[in-house]
């Protein structure tokens, strides 16, 4: 399954920015557009999913906070 790249912005605007088949690629890409200041139209997300499709619906989703601490 590969990595895609997106740019989050505002409103559940979803930008794919590329594709790839390693994390480490992935996550290099995504860490070279946080640091051009690519994080100031949006934020930069990674996820792993079998479609692009899949990809964007995971994003959307809303998640349930971490526990604070021991329960």
């Amino acid at each position: 399954m590969p990595y895609f790249v997106f740019r989050v912005k505002p409103f559940a605007q979803i930008e794919k920015l590329a594709e790839f088949e390693a994390f480490r690629e992935a996550s290099s890409h995504a860490k070279t557009l946080r640091a051009n200041g690519g994080e100031t139209a949006g934020r930069i997300k990674v996820m792993f999913a079998e479609s692009a499709q899949l990809a964007e619906d995971l994003l959307c989703q809303i998640r349930d906070p971490q526990p604070a601490g021991d329960d």
